[in-house]
């Protein structure tokens, strides 16, 4: 009986600790700096079995400046389309959006597609963007 309950307990806690899946935007950063202009890489040839994550600018607190993070591959993930950092003005304070992986009835910003409102995930809404569908090139 003891060992059950010990298990019950166990198993309970560790349930605790678990994050929920969340649809909120994932930002990983706010700050009053905004990131340098967007570097030009260039794509290397596919890989099989690997999709090619671009370059971006990262905060790193420590130095209080924006360093640039390489562009890498990943194994690609079937079903799957992965959203890469990106930064959004928001007032005068800038957020950086965490990449990640997202279902793919999700666009590259990992909005929905119902109600995404920068489905091309280049940082212009929709209703500015004259390319909705076709992100900017750097």
């Amino acid at each position: 009986m003891f060992k059950q309950t010990l298990l019950a307990a166990v198993v309970a806690a560790l349930l605790g600790t678990m994050a929920a899946p969340s649809t909120a935007a994932r930002v990983g950063v706010s700050i009053n700096v905004a990131p340098p202009a967007q570097r030009y890489e260039a794509v290397p040839a596919p890989r099989r079995g690997y999709d090619w994550t671009p370059g971006y600018w990262n905060w790193s607190p420590h130095r209080h400046r924006h360093n640039w993070v390489a562009g890498s591959w990943v194994r690609s993930r079937p079903g799957y389309i992965y959203a890469q950092p990106t930064w959004v003005d928001r007032g005068g304070r800038w957020e950086q959006r965490r990449g990640a992986w997202a279902r793919g009835d999700l666009d590259r910003d990992g909005m929905r597609n119902g109600v995404d409102r920068d489905r091309d995930g280049d940082g212009v809404p929709n209703r500015r963007d004259n390319a909705p569908d076709n992100p900017r090139r750097q």
